[in-house]
């Protein structure tokens, strides 16, 4: 199987990072690629952002068909651009931030997200409330911008134990997810200073998609996610 990992923004160091965390959970046999948008922000911090990110995404998808990719992880928290992904990909198509929730969800009572930086959380309480798990699941951030850990997360890692300590008491959280692409490398180490399981995203999404290929099962056209006609592809608008 195939598997493409999208980014949204127009970071390298950022896909090669999350290309590199799918690895290290993928199956031996799946062919992994990743791309990142072109004409997006440097990185999906905004609702402006989201917008130029969600057309990217869509056109990494148009361009991912046409390479005959099977399924897609939508690497970025917050999910940009998934709704119009599923309409256009053949195959299933996973955001990082659902697969994140629901891995969560499987693993303790209450979690909570830390999320950066704080003008992201809104981004993140959509994707809590439209899985509804808004009585199980906080929201946090941390006051870090993404661009600071496009060269590695390990700078990162004190305000992430800072803030996840005081969620362990403040909101009960038993496990914690981690509210950005990027961030794999916080991921063993907090969960050996927290003692509760950490959560990533990209890698929840990675081998949620396998598991979907796996199973022959793919994104519903009944209704909601039926393929559009008459839609113009990306390569049309931007002709």
């Amino acid at each position: 199987m195939h598997v493409r990992l999208l980014n949204p923004n127009t970071s390298l160091p950022m896909t090669d990072a999350v290309l590199a965390a799918a690895r290290a959970v993928a199956r031996p046999d799946t062919v992994l690629t990743a791309s990142h948008s072109s004409g997006a922000p440097a990185t999906v911090e905004t609702h402006v952002d989201e917008v130029f990110g969600a057309a990217g995404v869509l056109a990494q998808v148009e361009q991912g068909e046409r390479d005959g990719v099977d399924g897609y992880v939508v690497a970025c928290f917050g999910d940009t651009g998934l709704p119009a992904a599923r309409e256009r990909a053949r195959g299933p198509v996973v955001g990082m931030t659902e697969a994140a929730l629901q891995t969560a969800a499987l693993l303790a009572h209450r979690f909570t997200v830390i999320t950066m930086p704080p003008r992201t959380i809104a981004m993140t309480d959509r994707v809590v409330a439209s899985l509804g798990l808004g009585h199980r699941c906080v929201v946090r951030a941390v006051d870090v911008a993404v661009e600071e850990i496009e060269t590695g997360a390990g700078p990162a890692f004190d305000a992430f134990a800072r803030e996840a300590r005081h969620a362990l008491v403040a909101d009960g959280a038993e496990a914690i997810v981690l509210g950005c692409a990027g961030l794999t490398d916080l991921v063993s180490g907090l969960g050996d200073a927290l003692g509760v399981p950490v959560v990533d995203g990209v890698a929840a999404a990675t081998t949620a998609v396998e598991g979907l290929l796996a199973q022959g099962l793919t994104t519903s056209r009944a209704n909601t996610w039926a393929v559009p006609t008459g839609s113009p592809t990306t390569s049309e608008v931007w002709a």
